[in-house]
C-alpha cells in the first residue's frame, strides 16, 4: 500500500493511493495536483550517503569509498511533493539527486544482514538537492550544501516494504522540464540496503521514522529557477518539485 500525508482543512491528514488518486479515510477521492503535500513520514534521524554509486563517484572524479560515507540531515531540510525549493541568488551550481529513501520501521541495534529488511517500514523518493558552491570536501559536505530549508523534497508516497519485492533492482530517473537527464538502477549501489543497516546499527540505535538516503547515480545537472524537476523510482512513483528564485521564495513564505 502507498501511504502519504497532506495538509487538509487545517490539519495533517493521512492518505492512501487509489487508482492514481488520493483517498481520505472517509473514502473521498481527491486529485493529487490540488493538494498541499507533506513528506509521507515525519523524519527522525536522517542519514545521507555520499558517493554510494560508483558511476556517480567517477562523475565527480572520485573512487568509490571503502566504507559508507554518511552525514546527517536536519528535519528543516525536508519538504513535500509539488512544493518549491529555493535556489539562492549567489549559487552557480545546484543539482538534483534522485535517491531511494529507506524508512526504518522499528528499533534496530546490532542487526545482522539476514534480518536487515525486517526493520524496514517502506520506501519513498528523495530529491536531495546539493549546492556545490558551498562544498569544501566531497567526503564531508558542510551544512550549507545539504541542509538548507526545504532543499530535500520527500514523497509523495511511502510504499510498504512488502510491496517492493527487491529494492535493489529498481530503476531511477530524473527529468528537467520533461527531458530525461538521469537514469540509473539501485543495483549499482556500492553499499546495498542491508549493508547500510548493518553498518549504522553497529554503533547506534535506529528508531522508527529514521531515514536512510541511499545516494544517487550518475547524471547530475544544474537546475535553474522555474525548472520543474521530476524524480522517479520504479514501483514508488514520481516526486515533483519546482526550483524558484529568491523573490518567489520569500513571497511564498
Amino acid at each position: 500500500m502507498k501511504h502519504g500525508r497532506i495538509y487538509h482543512n487545517g490539519a495533517i491528514v493521512p492518505v492512501t493511493e487509489e487508482n492514481g488518486r488520493v483517498r481520505l479515510a472517509s473514502g473521498r477521492l481527491l486529485d493529487e495536483k490540488t493538494l498541499q503535500w507533506l513528506p509521507p513520514v515525519e523524519p527522525g534521524s536522517v542519514f545521507a550517503l555520499g558517493l554510494n554509486y560508483a558511476d556517480h563517484a567517477a562523475e565527480l572524479s572520485f573512487k568509490a569509498p571503502d566504507k559508507p560515507l554518511v552525514f546527517l540531515k536536519g528535519a528543516n531540510a525536508f519538504t513535500g511533493h509539488r512544493c518549491i525549493t529555493r535556489r539562492p541568488a549567489d549559487v552557480t551550481y545546484m543539482h538534483y539527486e534522485c535517491e531511494l529513501a529507506v524508512v526504518i520501521g522499528k528499533e534496530a541495534k546490532n542487526i545482522s544482514r539476514k534480518d536487515a529488511y525486517d526493520y524496514v517500514a517502506g520506501y519513498t523518493i528523495a530529491n536531495d538537492y546539493a549546492f556545490r558552491d558551498y562544498l569544501e570536501n566531497y567526503y564531508r559536505p558542510n551544512l550549507r550544501v545539504k541542509n538548507r530549508d526545504h532543499c530535500t523534497p520527500l514523497g509523495p508516497w511511502l510504499v510498504d516494504r512488502q510491496d517492493i519485492p527487491d529494492p535493489m533492482k529498481l530503476s531511477l530517473c530524473t527529468y528537467i522540464n520533461g527531458e530525461k537527464t538521469q537514469q540509473g538502477s539501485t543495483s549499482d549501489m556500492v553499499f546495498d540496503i542491508p549493508a547500510l543497516i548493518v553498518y549504522l546499527s553497529e554503533f547506534m540505535t535506529l528508531s522508527p521514522g529514521d531515514i536512510i538516503l541511499t545516494g544517487t547515480p550518475t547524471g547530475i545537472a544544474d537546475t535553474q529557477p522555474g525548472d520543474e524537476i521530476i524524480t522517479e523510482i520504479e514501483g514508488i512513483g514520481q516526486l515533483i518539485n519546482t526550483v524558484v528564485d529568491d523573490k518567489t521564495w520569500y513571497a511564498s513564505n
